[in-house]
Parts: C-alpha cells; sequence; structure tokens
C-alpha cells in the first residue's frame, strides 16, 4: 500500500529538521565555567543567536578577542538584555561556559557591567555557576 504525507507536513518536515540540529550546544562545556573581564568590542545583536565579543587582556598585555553567545533578540529583550546595555568600550565581566576544543569563546551565562548591573541572557534561575 502505497502513502503519501500531504504537501504541508513533507515542508513542516524539511524545515524542522536542520533547525533542530541547528541548535545543538555541543560545542560548549555545561560543566566548566570561564570567567574574564575586559571591554566590549562589539555585539552582534542578530538571529538565530546573538554573539557579545569582548577584548580581554592578557598578563603578557597581549588582547584576545572572546565570543559569548546568546539567544537572539527577542529572548534577550524578554530577559532585559538590551543592545545598548553593551556598546563598544564598555566595561564588563563576563561567565559563560567554554567551547570544548580551547577557543576564546563560551555560551554567555552572567555579565556583570562594571557599574554593577548584572545580565542573565539565559534565565537567572540556572545562571549562577
Amino acid at each position: 500500500m502505497k502513502t503519501s504525507l500531504p504537501p504541508a507536513i513533507c515542508a513542516a518536515l524539511l524545515v524542522a529538521v536542520p533547525a533542530a540540529g541547528h541548535h545543538s550546544g555541543t560545542m560548549f562545556d555545561d560543566d566548566k565555567t570561564v570567567t574574564v573581564e575586559g571591554v566590549v568590542k562589539e555585539f552582534q545583536y542578530t538571529n538565530p543567536h546573538s554573539w557579545l565579543l569582548v577584548d580581554v587582556p592578557g598578563a603578557d598585555g597581549k588582547v584576545t578577542t572572546w565570543g559569548f553567545e546568546a539567544e537572539g533578540p527577542t529572548t534577550l529583550m524578554m530577559r532585559q538584555v538590551r543592545r545598548s546595555d553593551f556598546t563598544p568600550g564598555t566595561r564588563v565581566t563576563i561567565t559563560g561556559h567554554p567551547m570544548k576544543d580551547g577557543r576564546p569563546a563560551a555560551a554567555w551565562v552572567k555579565a556583570v557591567r562594571a557599574d554593577g548591573k548584572q545580565f542573565y541572557p539565559r534565565g537567572q534561575a540556572a545562571a549562577e555557576p
């Protein structure tokens, strides 16, 4: 017996399968956290994921740009994280789950600006490491 799926279901499956794969966080080590201090270089407030780029000076004076991944703008706005909160030059201490491969990037968990204001892009209950 031959059956076929309605076109709408086929289309939904074609969209859903790649989207499920896209939202994988397997590149981050959720069992570890890293905290760095630096200055905001850029806040890429974009879909599907935003990135906060922070210039972090090392002990030798060399600056490394760290990338901290967060959700898209709609989710960030619901969590009270606005683009204007992190303009270039803003001093920040930021914590995240680091990349497993050691690259200078992490899944953003918490950020504290120099003025003491705290930001939790993934929600405060799960944010405290």
